[in-house]
């Protein structure tokens, strides 16, 4: 007989485990505590990943909100700043040439009336006639001046010969109160007679001198030399020299004229007698007429704010006629710095005038004082340096020290 074991055979549905499967199972817990503890980390780690993830795309979500908001801001805060046009000011010449309009008129000029009543019998010189002074214009009637000079003329003899005659009684009563002949009285008395009688005559005289005079007024004269520049009477019309008298002829002195002119104010300190001024005309197109400041009137005008100045200018050949449309051209030294602006830089308002400049990103209101309007222009005597940057077209809304932003310089 064998001392060998006999093999034992397994029962595959035994519940009792081989010592292989003994040892397994003892081995099982450990493993399956490790798979628990590697899962665990593993979510523990994945969750923190998530977490950090979410909160990362919240931050980001939050911070390209922030972004969006500012540069919403950012965009209407400049919406909200004005955007403007800014020019310099452009600087005027050192010696200024003042243009002001002016309308030359005669040295003299005369509205020719009638001093008596009649009926013009002749007239002798026509418009545009030159004439000298005390030649005869017309001739006038006076059939009733002549008569009135007659009977004055008669009156005067009369009160000459009453006046001989009381000098003769008062003569006589004189020497007869040498020899007491008549009394005291009657002397007197003729003495009186006599003095009355010469009054009279005196009297006479003077009317007879006045009527004269009137019928000397039937020949219409020239007062000076000069042009007739109008004639208004015919032969035969009425002349009355009382309330419906009306203008015969019209003389104007043409060999100087004179020109008015109102100096604004600003200039009326440098406009004095004696400086020279030039003078040109549409239709004498590059000539010029020199004339010299002789007077002003020393007064600002209170409506125009001007001092009124007359020229005088030779005028012996007669080129120039009274009447006419002139421009003033005077040399004018400027006492400080002027500058030109267009119209549409300066404010009109009920502060006065205004120009808007630019100062670090802020509006400044200057006061401003205007000489001489261009027309699209204007010139600015006082209130500038010329460094200025100044809003074109300034809007109503435009306060002082408000916001403003330059976007470029107006042409």
């Amino acid at each position: 007989m064998s001392n060998t074991s006999p093999v034992r055979p397994v029962n595959q549905d035994s519940t009792y485990p081989t010592d292989f499967d003994a040892t397994a199972a003892s081995n099982e817990p450990a493993r399956s505590t490790r798979v628990t503890a590697g899962t665990r980390s593993v979510g523990t780690v994945l969750g923190a990943a998530l977490l950090i993830a979410a909160i990362g795309f919240a931050a980001w979500g939050i911070s390209g909100r922030t972004r969006t908001l500012e540069a919403v801001a950012r965009e209407t805060n400049e919406l909200a700043i004005p955007s403007v046009a800014v020019i310099t000011p452009e600087r005027g010449a050192p010696q200024q040439e003042v243009v002001l309009p002016g309308t030359t008129q005669a040295f003299q000029d005369a509205a020719i009336y009638a001093r008596t009543n009649g009926y013009l019998r002749k007239w002798y010189v026509d418009i545009g006639a030159h004439v000298q002074a005390g030649q005869l214009l017309a001739d006038i009637d006076t059939p009733e001046v002549d008569r009135q000079l007659e009977q004055a003329r008669a009156d005067l003899a009369t009160a000459e010969a009453n006046a001989r005659l009381a000098q003769t009684t008062a003569e006589r009563y004189r020497d007869l109160m040498a020899t007491d002949s008549v009394s005291k009285q009657d002397l007197d008395n003729a003495n009186g007679n006599l003095e009355s009688r010469q009054t009279t005559v005196l009297s006479a005289k003077a009317n007879v001198s006045r009527l004269e005079q009137l019928h000397a007024f039937g020949r219409i004269e020239a007062p000076f030399a000069g042009v007739i520049t109008a004639r208004n009477v015919d032969t035969g019309a009425l002349v009355d020299s009382g309330g419906n008298a009306h203008e015969l002829f019209h003389l104007a002195a043409i060999d100087r004229l004179r020109v008015f002119v109102n100096v604004p104010q600003i200039y009326s300190r440098v406009a004095r007698p004696g400086m020279t001024a030039t003078l040109s005309l549409a239709e004498f197109p590059g000539k010029s007429f020199e004339g010299k400041l002789t007077r002003t009137s020393e007064s600002i005008d209170v409506a125009s704010r001007t001092l009124l100045t007359e020229i005088d200018v030779d005028n012996q050949k007669g080129e120039l006629l009274p009447g006419a449309y002139a421009e003033v051209h005077f040399k004018l030294p400027a006492g400080a710095s002027t500058f030109r602006l267009p119209v549409n830089a300066v404010i009109f308002g009920g502060e006065g005038v205004q120009v808007a400049a630019v100062k670090n990103g802020h509006v400044v209101l200057m006061p401003v004082t205007i000489g001489r309007d261009y027309g699209n222009s204007v010139e600015i005597v006082t209130g500038l340096t010329g460094d200025e940057q100044l809003i074109v077209n300034p809007p109503d809304s435009l306060q002082d020290k408000a916001a403003v932003q330059v976007v470029g310089t107006a042409q």
